[in-house]
């Protein structure tokens, strides 16, 4: 007989406990007999256990706990195996892997946080640079070329300045960023060629030669001549300068090269300096601001070398 879900709480409390009883109880209960002689055998056993106790049961009481050991009512069951017995097993177990899950968090928001200040961070930092210069090399050609026709009166120069600056636009236009910034560096190296002002001195130190001479190995039967020179600038500081060798068409900055020059001023040189040991003439070229040519005493020839 089922009990209704209003018993009092007193009979719950004792249908559970009959049910425990028989569980203990049941093993001894003949296996052999019919199932109505089994119940009635379970029944009167359970009236000699509880009255032994000195505790009387009524014998609804006693038939209800047969029937509720039947349907395995007040035992826990199991969830079968699925998604809700999972779910329920990974809560249970969540003090052990709460711990784990947490370190890795940890583990992992380091390497994002190193990963974002490390490399993400310098990128867009530098992303924005390269923005911020390209969208304001616009303005700069056209600041350049201001310069450097405030620096000359030679059109060709001008001509060239504009040239340049025209390249660098067209650049941007199409992305290529590369040519854009070689416009700019070319327009300042310009501006900066037209600012050169300097004289091309003779040097006459001890320990260094005035004059030298080659004879080419393309050319054995000719002889070419040099003076060993210095661009000096009007505070009186030797300046550097990029000089192309033809003797190995290599470019190389240095303070002092050899300007080759005819046989004329080659020997007039060599006499001024053997007459006191100082070159009286000593300036054997001239760069003026505004200009890029250097403007040369007669005689003097194209080619140069920078070593001896």
């Amino acid at each position: 007989m089922a009990q209704n879900s209003d018993a009092p709480l007193d009979d719950l409390m004792m249908a559970m406990d009959v049910v425990d009883t028989l569980r203990h109880e049941e093993g001894q209960v003949a296996r052999e007999l019919k199932s109505d002689e089994r119940d009635a055998a379970m029944v009167e056993r359970l009236r000699q256990v509880y009255a032994s106790q000195g505790i009387e049961v009524p014998d609804h009481i006693l038939k209800a706990g047969v029937e509720d050991l039947k349907r395995d009512r007040f035992v826990y069951a199991p969830p079968p195996a699925g998604l809700n017995r999972t779910l329920a097993m990974v809560y249970i177990s969540r003090a052990t892997w709460s711990k784990w899950l947490a370190g890795a968090a940890a583990v992992l928001l380091i390497a994002v946080a190193a990963w974002y200040f490390v490399v993400r961070l310098p990128a867009q930092r530098a992303e924005a640079d390269l923005r911020a210069r390209l969208e304001a090399l616009p303005q700069i050609y056209t600041e350049l070329v201001g310069r450097i026709d405030a620096l000359t009166e030679l059109a060709d120069i001008e001509a060239a300045a504009q040239s340049l600056a025209e390249d660098g636009r067209l650049a941007l236009a199409d992305g290529a960023d590369e040519a854009a910034f070689k416009a700019e560096a070319d327009l300042r190296t310009l501006a900066g060629r037209l600012q050169e002002v300097f004289e091309v001195r003779i040097v006459s130190r001890e320990g260094i030669p005035t004059g030298v001479s080659r004879i080419p190995e393309a050319n054995p039967d000719t002889e070419n001549y040099y003076i060993v020179v210095e661009a000096i600038d009007p505070d009186g500081n030797a300046l550097k300068r990029e000089i192309v060798s033809e003797e190995n068409s290599q470019a190389e900055l240095v303070e002092m090269w050899g300007q080759r020059v005819s046989d004329t001023i080659y020997n007039a040189v060599r006499r001024d300096k053997m007459e006191d040991g100082i070159v009286q003439k000593g300036t054997l070229g001239q760069k003026r601001r505004g200009e890029l040519d250097i403007k040369w005493r007669s005689g003097v020839q194209d080619g140069a070398i920078t070593k001896w």
